[in-house]
């Protein structure tokens, strides 16, 4: 028996893309010629490994475009986040608040620092942390002692927070940051599929201890792998920056180390890439609000449905644009799934919360069920910059 409503979600998809012959995916690169321009400049200098000008162009590049004081250049997303907690404090044994509906890359760089994962809830606006579940919780759940946040059921210190601007929709920042002074756990801000976000005209990322970027070839910009750390403390950004290039101590000759580091800088071939991306992200940027306003006005038509907005006094990126199923709608989510895909369209469900898998499970987590719920009901569906040239 044909279900009506996945139907009609489905045929919107299809009608939109032009009814594709090959698989349409949910997210790919956009290049122009600068690529191959700066990629050739990059090896016929020799220069593709970490150390070259366009790491050093791409890093300035991204202060001016965020408005950080300072950004590093690493290998991946992941990596920065691991980095960055490390510079921010997170021990051996320690408790990060991280929410639970997010990419695993955030959960296991928290496990890679021996610290637990503790996650916490989402909201419906913002598809982030909620900063008022969280606080009522927190009232509930800790004490200060020599003034550390202290959970007292497990006795460990929280050390840090983690927030996501997920699928690029910013965070709740100005109760986010009451939070964490009122508790005094600094944030690091995972703003990985967030580049060209604003919070109240202010580039998300930047708001944190460390904020994280990722260049992954799925994300608005890329450098085939790659991310950044941003932080405005010119003390976090030296260590973070000694701490990604092996803890190497300078030496004309000699290779000395002071402590454990990480082989995490990124090669200049990559930031040659990613130096001619940023270039472009204007246009990109340009192009994805231009898909959503074409994808707002087809789902606008129909009842059950609806296309996450950025939330208020807010700038979206629209990294990956979102269905929204409501509740009565949400056991056809599965059956919208498999009919895209089966129609060369890719779809795919919201990141599955963390808690949910069995490696995760032992770790501590407050009430999640708007995390699950926005799980339940929520599609990514096609959102590359260069839709624009097919749909109809």
């Amino acid at each position: 028996m044909t279900n009506l409503f996945s139907e009609q979600v489905v045929k919107i998809l299809e009608r939109k893309l032009n009814f594709p012959k090959k698989l349409i995916p949910l997210h790919e690169p956009s290049f122009s010629n600068k690529e191959y321009k700066y990629l050739k400049e990059c090896i016929d200098s020799t220069f593709v490994s970490s150390v070259g000008k366009f790491v050093d162009l791409f890093e300035s590049k991204m202060v001016k475009f965020t408005g950080a004081k300072y950004s590093i250049a690493v290998v991946n997303g992941t990596a920065a986040i691991h980095a960055g907690l490390k510079i921010i404090g997170v021990k051996n044994g320690s408790e990060v608040l991280t929410p639970s509906l997010t990419f695993a890359g955030a959960t296991n760089a928290i496990t890679y620092c021996q610290a637990i994962p503790h996650f916490i809830d989402s909201e419906q606006v913002t598809l982030g942390v909620d900063p008022k579940k969280l606080r009522k919780y927190l009232e509930k759940i800790t004490i200060f002692r020599n003034k550390k946040c202290i959970n007292k059921t497990t006795g460990k210190s929280i050390d840090a927070m983690i927030i996501t601007h997920l699928y690029g929709h910013p965070c709740n920042m100005q109760e986010l940051l009451r939070v964490s002074k009122d508790f005094n756990v600094p944030i690091l801000e995972d703003a990985a599929e967030a580049i060209g976000s604003y919070y109240k005209k202010k580039h998300v990322g930047t708001f944190g201890q460390v904020g994280v970027v990722s260049f992954n070839g799925n994300k608005p910009i890329t450098t085939g792998g790659g991310g950044i750390i941003l932080t405005n403390s010119q003390k976090i950004a030296n260590e973070a920056r000694h701490l990604t290039t092996t803890a190497k101590i300078p030496h004309l000759w000699e290779h000395r180390y002071k402590e454990i580091g990480y082989n995490y800088r990124m090669p200049n071939i990559n930031a040659a890439l990613g130096l001619a991306q940023l270039e472009n992200l204007p246009k990109i940027l340009k192009n994805k609000r231009d898909i959503f306003r074409e994808y707002d006005k087809e789902f606008k038509k129909i009842d059950g449905v609806y296309l996450k907005k950025e939330p208020k006094n807010c700038k979206s990126n629209y990294w990956l644009n979102t269905l929204i199923l409501n509740k009565h709608k949400k056991k056809q989510r599965l059956d919208i799934l498999r009919k895209s895909n089966q129609r060369n369209i890719m779809t795919r469900a919201c990141w599955m919360p963390m808690h949910r898998f069995p490696h995760f499970k032992k770790f501590p987590k407050m009430n999640l069920d708007i995390a699950d719920q926005i799980y339940e009901t929520a599609i990514t569906i096609p959102s590359s910059p260069n839709l624009l040239k097919i749909f109809k």
